[in-house]
């Protein structure tokens, strides 16, 4: 659909058949159905564009056709070299030209001087198939600061929910538990990097291990997921990470796990009945480092298969969506990425 975009991160579906995508470096553009690419849009904040750090995540607002709001994270410079993942919301402006009213809503904190692990996706929560007015955000551990994740005094590896405002809901988990900030939903997570509402409301992600042990999470109220005290993976250096794979009561095991490391980013539900039965019901999830796209075959709330797709392409796969036509839409992450649609492959007699 688009070529030569710089490390896109993240798409989104306007109306009319357009596309609004974030390239890493610090852009967001628009891109027509004929895949003609914008200029860049005014009102983008700086970014903190190194290492894994930039213009990030995109989700638009389940109100757009009405209010035209959307939000978007980013990793946000801050002093000596520090910086943490912001989430902010702002209104795209009728000619496509531009954000306005840009506002940062959440602040991971403690920023820190890394440039890795900011985590980043976001999703908007549903209960009863509507949209209960709050959000998720991935955050990661930062690496430097994996031992954070387990403490309830940061936002280091949680993933948080607040307003559409930046308001803390009432009934987050951890809310009136001195020494604990109040938007956190779930910790003891490591680098969260695709997050997706299930057809059932269910909000699922994925997060990268370190030597194995990538996972697909369920991450539920006041849940702890285990990292740095237990994980399916090993450190760099080939030691168990923590206790190893098991001895920690009360952590919640992976739905699923990759040993080796696929690196996981985007991910999305198939629901549209465009590519047969056979499909419809998927999970699809991009593979950074062996750069394939995922379809995983659900039964019963497990993953009970996996086929590899796109291996051809040999690239990065960075985001996975359905769009408002049931197709699939993936982004490859490279010097030259490219926005594509996939469509089943042709019959042969």
């Amino acid at each position: 659909m688009a070529t030569d975009l710089d490390h896109p991160w993240a798409v989104a579906f306007l109306p009319e058949g357009r596309f609004l995508v974030t390239e890493r470096p610090g852009r967001m553009r628009v891109i027509e159905p004929d895949g003609r690419v914008h200029a860049p849009l005014g009102g983008v904040p700086a970014v903190a564009a190194s290492g894994q750090g930039g213009l990030l995540d995109i989700a638009l607002d389940s109100g757009f056709a009405r209010n035209r709001l959307l939000y978007f994270c980013y990793a946000e410079p801050g002093n000596n070299g520090s910086s943490g993942t912001a989430l902010a919301r702002a209104r795209l402006n009728e000619d496509l030209t531009s954000l306005q009213d840009v506002q940062v809503i959440f602040r991971q904190q403690p920023k820190v001087a890394s440039r890795l692990h900011f985590g980043c996706r976001i999703a908007e929560r549903q209960v009863g198939g509507k949209s209960d007015g709050t959000l998720f955000l991935t955050l990661g551990e930062r690496f430097s600061q994996r031992d954070a994740a387990q403490r309830l005094d940061n936002h280091l590896g949680k993933v948080v929910r607040v307003g559409k405002d930046g308001s803390v809901p009432k009934d987050n988990p951890f809310i009136g538990r001195g020494g604990t900030l109040p938007e956190i939903w779930s910790h003891g997570h490591r680098n969260g990097q695709g997050a997706a509402i299930a057809p059932d409301g269910q909000f699922w992600m994925t997060e990268h291990g370190a030597m194995g042990g990538d996972e697909i999470n369920l991450p539920r109220a006041g849940g702890n997921h285990g990292w740095p005290v237990v994980s399916f993976g090993v450190n760099y250096d080939g030691t168990p990470v923590g206790t190893g794979q098991s001895g920690a009561p009360g952590m919640q095991a992976p739905l699923h796990h990759w040993t080796p490391s696929i690196a996981p980013s985007g991910m999305a539900f198939l629901t549209s009945d465009r590519y047969g039965s056979g499909w419809q019901g998927g999970l699809f999830v991009g593979s950074l480092k062996f750069r394939y796209l995922a379809r995983l075959t659900l039964r019963d709330g497990r993953v009970v298969g996996e086929e590899r797709l796109l291996q051809n392409l040999k690239r990065r796969i960075r985001d996975v969506r359905q769009g408002p036509d049931g197709w699939l839409y993936v982004l490859t992450d490279e010097d030259k990425g490219q926005l594509l649609r996939i469509l089943p492959a042709p019959m042969t007699k």
